[in-house]
């Protein structure tokens, strides 16, 4: 499978909510048609946020979405925060590019860390993070705010 990962352009719009919509339900998470268009308008003007698409025969089959911060202990760190492939796309490396591309991006950025939560049973996904990534074994708490 041919896969180009690229980022977002405007005809991308239709497919990337399509994705960023079944990401959110895969969590559980609803969110008002508002809230997607505000990050789709932010991905676009790279406000701090970042995102690329993988594509295969024309078509967005998959998305990532990513950002840099700063830490105590280092000046710049990659959050791969989002990330998501289409159901039947799944297997076929389409995640595994888009991980390497962000990756990219972080290496050209002078990160010196990218990371990113899944949640336990995520198994499919695990599968891979396990084979491309070191798990860290630490636990995430939310604190109400």
């Amino acid at each position: 499978m041919n896969i180009e990962v690229r980022p977002f352009i405007a005809s991308d719009r239709k497919e990337w909510e399509v994705l960023a919509r079944a990401y959110k339900a895969f969590y559980g998470t609803a969110l008002a048609d508002s809230a997607y268009e505000a990050t789709w308008k932010r991905l676009r003007e790279r406000d701090r946020i970042h995102g690329l698409g993988a594509h295969s025969s024309g078509r967005l089959v998959g998305i990532t979405h990513y950002l840099f911060h700063t830490g105590i202990w280092s000046l710049r760190t990659c959050y791969l925060e989002d990330l998501f492939v289409e159901t039947e796309h799944r297997g076929r490396g389409v995640a595994g590019a888009l991980i390497e591309a962000v990756a990219e991006r972080a290496r050209n950025e002078g990160a010196n860390r990218l990371y990113w939560l899944t949640h336990e049973t995520n198994a499919t996904a695990r599968t891979l993070y396990d084979r491309v990534a070191k798990c860290s074994g630490f636990l995430e708490y939310e604190y109400p705010i």
